[in-house]
């Protein structure tokens, strides 16, 4: 839950309520350190405070900037350099892993299933959800399972509806409740997949998820191995599969189901899943 207030004295702020789950801490920690150097985002007013089964904290209000629409291999090159720094950043942030992960990324969870247990989503009609969501998953899954890569900190949630711009300048990246504790190669592939959504969840096309990828090791100046780049894409995969399930079980945009299916073998291929 998300407040927009007008303090007494006038001063616009926001203040944003979730379930306690143990990650808002770390979250709202690195975002101040990173608010702190200058990076564009909120910049936290208060600590994380509990009330009841709530974790409560209060940022600054941040408008402006407009929604980048837009899914071509220039418009990943350009999201691919804002999600470079904002990692390059996060290297240097020292927190307690925000775990669990957003399970839009918790692909390494311990319940039975390819899913990770959600009762909102679980208790629904999953004969809605077609095999080919469920394989592809299952696929990727495996691929990101065997990797054993290192875990960093990252924004597991970066998609066009949570960035705005001033022209070809970032303004404001938000969303910073959705930090995750996976291989980098991983956060970027997801990244590369869910840059252009600016509505309801899509995929990419493979040619600006490519683009994306190729940008970010460029502007880091490291070239990912092999086994990495394999990572990227299965993640890439992973994020696209949980989003078209929550949209079939939902009623939601079939959009992002009808990329997967058409993108599904291609990308599954470049992971060696």
């Amino acid at each position: 839950m998300v407040f927009g207030l007008r303090l007494a004295g006038g001063r616009d702020v926001v203040v944003k309520a979730r379930a306690d789950d143990g990650r808002a801490v770390s979250c709202v920690a690195a975002q101040a350190r990173l608010a702190e150097r200058g990076f564009p985002c909120a910049r936290p007013l208060t600590p994380v405070v509990g009330v009841g089964a709530l974790a409560v904290h209060g940022e600054e209000f941040r408008p402006g900037g407009e929604v980048s629409h837009g899914d071509s291999p220039d418009m990943a090159v350009r999201c691919a350099g804002v999600f470079a720094r904002l990692m390059a950043e996060l290297a240097g942030v020292s927190v307690a892993p925000p775990l669990p992960n957003p399970p839009w990324v918790r692909w390494d969870h311990t319940d039975s299933g390819v899913w990770p247990a959600i009762d909102s989503l679980d208790s629904r009609d999953q004969s809605l959800v077609s095999e080919h969501i469920v394989q592809t998953a299952e696929r990727a899954r495996g691929r990101l399972l065997v990797g054993g890569l290192p875990c960093v900190l990252g924004h597991a949630d970066f998609e066009a509806q949570n960035l705005r711009w001033q022209g070809w300048q970032v303004w404001v990246v938000h969303d910073w409740d959705s930090l995750a504790w996976q291989p980098e190669a991983a956060l970027v592939g997801a990244a590369s997949g869910s840059f252009a959504s600016s509505g309801p969840p899509t995929l990419a096309p493979i040619e600006s998820s490519e683009a994306f990828l190729v940008a970010y090791q460029d502007i880091r100046g490291r070239l990912f191995t092999a086994v990495e780049l394999e990572i990227a894409w299965a993640a890439s995969l992973w994020m696209a599969a949980y989003n078209a399930r929550e949209m079939a079980l939902c009623g939601g945009s079939a959009a992002g189901g009808v990329a997967l299916r058409a993108q599904a073998d291609e990308r599954l291929r470049r992971a060696n899943a």
